[in-house]
C-alpha cells in the first residue's frame, strides 16, 4: 500500500527515531508499503519518517540501469559503522523536498550495520550513489535532512518554497 510522504517543513521530519527492538508483521508490512511507495514517487530512497512513522527503518534501491535487476534493501536499525575520509559531492535531492536539489559533500565509502526484514543482521560496504543514499537516508534517522549541509540563506529560500507548495496542495 503506497503511504503519503510528508513534505518539509514538518516537524516529524526533524524528530530522532527509536531503534528497532523487535521485527514485527507490522514492521515488515511497513517496509514494503514504503518500497512501493519509494518506487512509485519515484526516488531511491525513503526512510519511515518521511511516511510518519518514527522508527529507525530505511529502504533503498539504487539500480539505475533497466537491463540490471532491482536490488531493493530493507535496514532496519542501520548504522554506519566506518567511512572513508576521501568525499564524494552529489547533487541529492529528497522525496519530502520535491524538485529541489542542492550539492551535498559525504564519505565516499561507508560501511553500514543493519538488520534485514527476516532478523538477519548484515554488514555492508557502499560507494558512489550507493553511500551518498545510505547515508541521506539515515540521517533522516536522525532529524536531519540534505538541505541542513547548505548554508542559511539557500536553506530558507528551499524551505519557502516548500512552504508554498504545501499551502498550493492544501487549496487544491
Amino acid at each position: 500500500m503506497k503511504r503519503p510522504i510528508l513534505i518539509h517543513p514538518d516537524p516529524r521530519l526533524k524528530k530522532v527515531c527509536a531503534p528497532v527492538a523487535d521485527l514485527s508483521d507490522e514492521l515488515r508490512q511497513l517496509a514494503d508499503d514504503m518500497l512501493e511507495t519509494m518506487y512509485d514517487a519515484p526516488g531511491i530512497g525513503l526512510a519511515a519518517p518521511q511516511v510518519g512513522v518514527l522508527d529507525r527503518l530505511i529502504v533503498m534501491d539504487c539500480v539505475k540501469d533497466e537491463d540490471e535487476a532491482p536490488r531493493p534493501l530493507v535496514m532496519f536499525n542501520p548504522e554506519v559503522v566506518a567511512a572513508s575520509e576521501e568525499t564524494n559531492v552529489y547533487e541529492e535531492g529528497c522525496l519530502s523536498i520535491p524538485e529541489q536539489y542542492a550539492e551535498v559533500t559525504r564519505p565516499k565509502e561507508v560501511q553500514v550495520r543493519w538488520i534485514d526484514r527476516d532478523g538477519k543482521e548484515h554488514e555492508e560496504g557502499f560507494d558512489g550513489l550507493w553511500a551518498t543514499c545510505v547515508q541521506h537516508e539515515i540521517d533522516h534517522l536522525n532529524g536531519k535532512l540534505f538541505i541542513d549541509y547548505l548554508g542559511a540563506m539557500k536553506r530558507q529560500l528551499i524551505t519557502r518554497r516548500m512552504q508554498k507548495l504545501k499551502r498550493e496542495k492544501a487549496r487544491a
